[in-house]
């Protein structure tokens, strides 16, 4: 009962700060546009919206990142490791797939019917039908990651958690940069 409660609650905040976001000024909206390319805080929201997971940042995506480090010489993943790292990343890639379009209707219906006036009662079956789908793709997300360390070294772990690190790292200078050219402090004319 309580983590129901609990999933319907993060649920249904979420939905509240997304309709805040999505009734913003127009001249807001327009303000993070920059020379017709999407903002960065418009991106980052984007990608939430498009993520079927109740956690939407703070867990690693492996196979994703295993992906970019294929045939890193340092990570240096045999080729059972390569076999079944394929089957972890397949079933969960089909398993979120198969979720995320109703994810994707049910948060629409949500968003829509409380636009028009819909009372949040209503809403509920939907809201927790939306909860359950979200805990189940996140489920799905966690065991990836359990079963990508399984087939991984100790060592190679490290090095891709490094990885990730240096990437990280990267990603917040970049933006500190921009933040500092945006401010006009960047010395360009």
């Amino acid at each position: 009962m309580i983590k129901k409660l609990t999933l319907t609650s993060l649920t249904a905040l979420s939905f509240l700060v997304v309709s805040a976001q999505a009734e913003a000024p127009m001249h807001t909206k327009v303000g993070m546009m920059s020379q017709g390319k999407m903002g960065q805080k418009q991106k980052m929201m984007k990608k939430k919206m498009n993520s079927p997971f109740l956690i939407k940042h703070g867990l690693p995506h492996m196979t994703k990142m295993l992906m970019k480090n294929w045939d890193d010489p340092k990570l240096a993943l045999t080729p059972e490791q390569k076999k079944k790292l394929m089957v972890v990343r397949k079933e969960t890639m089909g398993s979120v797939m198969k979720i995320k379009p109703e994810v994707m209707q049910l948060r629409r219906e949500i968003i829509q019917a409380s636009r028009t006036g819909a009372k949040a009662e209503t809403l509920k079956t939907k809201v927790e039908k939306l909860a359950s789908l979200e805990a189940e793709a996140t489920m799905t997300h966690l065991k990836c990651i359990e079963n990508t360390k399984a087939v991984l070294t100790k060592d190679q772990m490290a090095y891709l958690m490094q990885k990730r690190k240096q990437q990280k790292m990267q990603m917040m200078q970049k933006k500190q940069a921009m933040m500092k050219c945006a401010s006009g402090k960047c010395g360009s004319k």
